[in-house]
Order: structure tokens, then sequence, then C-alpha cells
């Protein structure tokens, strides 16, 4: 176990640059033993879900090779085994084994999904897209099973009771090669689905109207790699470094960038008075003056994302007046707040409400990293805080943030990692 050892205070200044987008990532590697030929991944960020994930693949005799974000999967002698509960249970993406085992080999036994601690988060919406492709599906010893007909799965219209962009992943990944038409109807519209489905098509897969509420899939027999994929930028990386960047910069440059992935962001930014300029893939913060308080609410793609509510947590502690946060995705995505209130934040949380008044100064202290974005958010109160912060269970940031300590002292931070 590690922790993280930030001296607060101090200005950020300089570049600093974002890596591929983690919830792509964690589809991708999955999507790629589809493949009936090696699969190159590039901007792959170095997080410790991509080597979670490396070891699952090692299970099923996959090959692969992670160097200089250049990730290289072989999945030509991939062996149909059950995929152990422990790590599984280490990271919730793992549950897009499912679709993609079942699109290969037309069954699949995947451990139940683990992950973040941030209330329910129920797989009902995978499994009825897995039986209307067809699939019976049965739970067995913590373990979830879908086994296809004999003949395969086939086409359906399948219509999401709610917006879900892990069972839309899923659908997609075990419809590719289903025979027939799939259609996807109140899919969710994230940039990482299109990513995917770029990814997917590249392999020779026909995947129609991704970004849209609505996606149409003509299954194909087989898929194969034959071009490197660029992983698209990580908008909830480029949103927490742009909030660290208003909230303790001295003018910051964040690179690499896809504005429009962060539309509602930006716009919430602009309504507290930060002032910015938004070029064609970067973004320069400015220091910030006197800031107001906003309320946010967030929303499936393109609202506000729920991954990006708790990195801005600490910036509306600088701002005048009331604040409130409503996470209607996971509405139980508040164990950062007493840490926050540890460290002096004039936070509370009302019917599942967070409310926020200005914080003249935070204090360093001890605290934990509950989750990755949580750990994100007390990252960004200790680098604002005086004295120095302690972030316990630093492992749950790293799983998300891509080498974070060698760009946060890129920007001048005083931080380091330390043996717990």
């Amino acid at each position: 176990m590690k922790k993280m050892l930030i001296h607060g205070g101090k200005k950020l200044s300089g570049t600093v640059v974002i890596g591929g987008a983690k919830n792509s990532t964690v589809a991708l590697i999955p999507a790629a033993i589809l493949s009936r030929t090696p699969v190159t991944l590039e901007s792959v960020p170095l997080i410790q879900d991509v080597y979670n994930l490396m070891d699952i693949l090692s299970e099923m005799n996959v090959a692969s090779d992670f160097n200089d974000c250049v990730l290289h999967i072989d999945p030509t002698h991939i062996q149909n085994v059950p995929l152990p509960n422990g790590k599984i249970k280490s990271l919730r993406a793992s549950y897009y084994f499912m679709g993609a085992l079942l699109g290969r080999f037309g069954e699949a036994v995947v451990g139940l999904p683990g992950g973040d601690d941030i209330g329910p988060r129920p797989i009902d919406q995978h499994i009825k897209g897995f039986e209307a492709l067809g699939a019976t599906v049965t739970k067995e010893h913590g373990a979830i099973k879908i086994v296809a007909p004999k003949e395969g799965l086939h086409g359906a219209r399948i219509f999401l009771d709610m917006v879900s962009v892990g069972a839309t992943i899923n659908v997609i990944l075990a419809a590719v090669t289903a025979t027939g038409r799939t259609v996807i109807e109140n899919a969710a519209k994230e940039p990482e689905i299109i990513d995917l489905a770029t990814y997917l098509n590249n392999m020779g897969a026909q995947v129609r109207g991704a970004g849209t509420d609505v996606i149409r899939i003509e299954g194909v027999p087989e898929l194969a790699a034959h071009n490197a994929h660029t992983i698209i930028p990580d908008r909830i990386e480029a949103g927490t470094y742009l909030a660290m960047a208003a909230a303790i910069g001295d003018g910051v440059q964040v690179k690499n960038i896809i504005s429009e992935h962060l539309d509602a962001f930006l716009a919430k930014l602009e309504e507290m008075g930060v002032v910015m300029d938004v070029g064609e893939d970067s973004i320069f913060v400015y220091p910030a003056g006197d800031l107001k308080m906003v309320q946010i609410k967030t929303m499936p793609y393109p609202g506000f994302a729920t991954d990006l509510q708790q990195p801005i947590t600490p910036l509306l502690l600088k701002a005048e007046g009331e604040g409130i946060i409503v996470d209607t995705i996971y509405p139980k995505r508040v164990r950062h707040i007493p840490e926050l209130e540890r460290m002096g934040a004039d936070i509370t949380v009302e019917n599942d409400v967070i409310i926020l008044h200005h914080a003249a100064h935070l204090q360093g202290t001890e605290v934990t990293a509950e989750e990755i974005r949580g750990g994100a958010s007390l990252m960004i109160a200790g680098l604002m805080a005086d004295g120095e912060t302690v972030i316990t269970k630093v492992e749950n940031i790293l799983r998300g943030y891509d080498r974070v300590i060698m760009k946060l002292r890129g920007l001048g931070a005083e931080v380091e990692l330390l043996d717990d």
C-alpha cells in the first residue's frame, strides 16, 4: 500500500498533457479478444486498471505487451476459461469480458464485477441485452454464466430501460458477431462508445449510430484488426486538471483535449467566472479571480459527468455563496465529503444533495481516497491546503490517473508517493 504526500499552498503553472481515456481503454482491451489477429492500441494511459486487465488476458492465454503508451495484444491463441473472481472483483470494467467472450465463443463465465464502492451498479440491463440476443444467463457460485444457443446469437431490438454506458458497450460487444441486425434504443451517447465503435468498425464490424441514442449493428462472422487504434483523450482527466488549474493555478495549459467532450463542464467553469482560452486541442486556464457558486446536476452525456462532480468540488469551495451538487447517476457518491470536512470544508450532505459554502482556508491532514474520483478531489484539496496532506489508499487514484505524480511535479507541485 502507498500513500501520497502533498505539500500544499503552492501555485501551479506550466503545461500538462492528457492521456488516453480510461473509460475507453477498459472497454477496448476486452474488445481486443474479438479480433482473430493481433491488436495494437496507442495512447494507452499508464494506470493500474490496464495492468489488471492484462492479468485477466493472461488467464485466457492472450499475450500482451505494454510499453511507452502502446499496448500490443495477441489473441490468436486465446482459450475460453472461466475468469477468476479475485482479479475480476478488482475492477468494475472487467464485466466487458462478458460481452466480448460471448461474441467470440458463444459463452462466458465471469465473476461478478467489483471496482469503486460508489453505490449500486446493477447489471440487469446487460443481462436483458444478452437474453434478447438469445443467450441464457444464470448465476452460479458468485459468477455470471452466459451461453448462446447452438445456432449462435441472433440480432434483436433492445430498448434499455435506463441509459447505461456499461450495458450499451456489452451489448455491442456481443452483437457485432451475431447473425442479423441488432438495434439498441435508449443507448448511451458517451464519446467512449464512439471510440469503441470506431475501433470495432476498423476490425470489420458494422456499427452505426454510435453517439446517438439508437445504435444499429449488422452482425459479421468474425473480426480482424489490421491497423493500430489511437484512444481518444480522457475527458475526465482533462476536467480534473482544469478544475485544479482554476483552483490553485497561476496559468496552466492543458493539452490533448477534445473540448466538445467537455461542453457541460466548461459551461459551469465559465458560469463560476473561470477565465479560459479554448484552443483546437488545448485549453489555457488563467489565474482565478473572484468566483461565484453554481448548482450542478450530473446527467448522462452530454450532461455534466458524474465522474467530474468530485474533482470540481474543491474549486467550488473557493466561490462565494451557496452551491449545490445533485448526482442523479450515483447519488451515494459522497464518501469524499467527510474527508473534505476534516480539511476545513464547509460542506454537508442532506438527502443525497451536497451543499457547499465558501471555505477561506483548507488545512492539510490525513485523508483517505475511497475511490478514484473522490481521491482526485482530495488531491486537489491537498494542493490548495496549508501544510501537509497525506492521502491513504492512493492506489485508487493510480487506477484512474495516468502518471499523476509526474504530471503534478511538471506543474510545480510538491508531491510524492510513499510506502505506507
